[in-house]
């Protein structure tokens, strides 16, 4: 394992498909070309002691292209260090990335998640099925295309079937012309009624 700061060894390492880095509060991103995303992957892992996957995640850039983005948050345990790791996907119609199940096992469920609500297929998965929505769901309810609403479904006693209501629930705003306050769902209580133009603060 080398010695040398993990950022510069990289660096120094994937010179050739690093597209850009970024630096907020010390975490250093590396957005890397899809190509070399798992070399890059394995280097960290084995090379630099980035033993702990915290989290992959997947951006939906839609409008532009490339449209996706997938995201791993990796951590050496030992030595306290972070680095974030991106590559943009090449397809907007079939995004795909390579599997890093072989090298962080817990890369599964990720990976499996980030192929049911984002529609990411990822190439060497060992069982690359659906972990939230049912089999034969024909959407991936994370894209930014999706409606907030649902999509009706076909498939009877499994689920919704009609487009599910937008009545208030904790989570959705209500029209109204006040302001962002008045409108942020987090700040109704349960039992509220909806909000109305009597319930706007004067300016």
């Amino acid at each position: 394992m080398s010695s040398q700061d993990p950022a510069t060894s990289f660096r120094d390492k994937f010179a050739d498909s690093i597209i850009s880095e970024t630096d907020f509060r010390g975490e250093k991103t590396f957005l890397v070309k899809i190509e070399a995303l798992h070399d890059a992957a394995r280097y960290l892992k084995d090379e630099q002691g980035f033993d702990y996957l915290i989290d992959i995640s997947s951006i939906d850039n839609f409008g532009d292209s490339p449209r996706f983005e997938i995201v791993y948050e990796l951590c050496n345990l030992g030595k306290g260090a972070h680095i974030r790791l991106k590559a943009p996907l090449a397809s907007d119609e079939e995004p795909v990335a390579p599997t890093v199940v072989d090298l962080w096992p817990t890369a599964d469920w990720h990976e499996r998640e980030a192929y049911d609500m984002m529609g990411i297929k990822f190439d060497g998965h060992p069982n690359l099925t659906r972990i939230l929505m049912w089999e034969g769901y024909p959407y991936h309810p994370l894209r930014k295309d999706f409606p907030l609403q649902g999509k009706p479904s076909e498939t009877e006693e499994v689920a919704f079937t009609d487009v599910a209501p937008l009545a208030g629930g904790p989570f959705v705003t209500v029209p109204t012309s006040g302001n962002t306050q008045v409108r942020e769902p987090r700040a109704r209580r349960a039992g509220d009624e909806p909000v109305h133009e009597k319930f706007i603060a004067e300016p």
